[in-house]
């Protein structure tokens, strides 16, 4: 879908796009009555200032939406994680339950350009933060996922 195909779609289409970006329901409407976007930096712009309204709330039931990082996954998410190795996979599913233990939540990166051991790095090196901490950083990581889906989604 391009920028002025998205600026014409009908509120259920454009809902539906943005739910493919980020599978909170809040976000998905906020982009979708935002509409019409001038272009795809006012977009990404968008994103930033729908994000600042996100409660926790919001921000997990979009990582409901997301695949664990090291899980055999196709679509977007394939291509984001495109990084990581077989050998890194397996670290990378046991380092998510032990995430997902200590956080409740599933561990999110923006994946795209990262290896699997880059990948399995941060997930150690956040596992120290406390949890407060680490939903202010997994919010930022999901805010990036969004941003680069978000600006996919308009190049057409």
């Amino acid at each position: 879908m391009t920028l002025v195909a998205f600026n014409a779609a009908p509120a259920e289409e454009a809902l539906a796009v943005m739910r493919g970006c980020c599978a909170s329901a809040r976000f998905a409407t906020a982009m979708a009555a935002g509409r019409p976007y001038p272009s795809a930096d006012a977009a990404a712009a968008a994103v930033d200032a729908v994000f600042a309204t996100l409660t926790w709330d919001d921000v997990q039931e979009a990582m409901d939406g997301h695949p664990r990082i090291g899980a055999r996954v196709s679509g977007q998410s394939a291509a984001e994680q495109s990084g990581v190795a077989d050998e890194t996979r397996a670290a990378l599913v046991a380092g998510n339950a032990a995430y997902e233990e200590r956080f409740g939540h599933v561990f999110l990166i923006c994946a795209t350009g990262l290896s699997g051991d880059q990948m399995l790095a941060a997930l150690h090196r956040r596992m120290d933060n406390d949890e407060q901490s680490e939903r202010v950083v997994a919010a930022a990581e999901l805010r990036k996922i969004t941003v680069l889906r978000v600006r996919k989604a308009m190049a057409g």
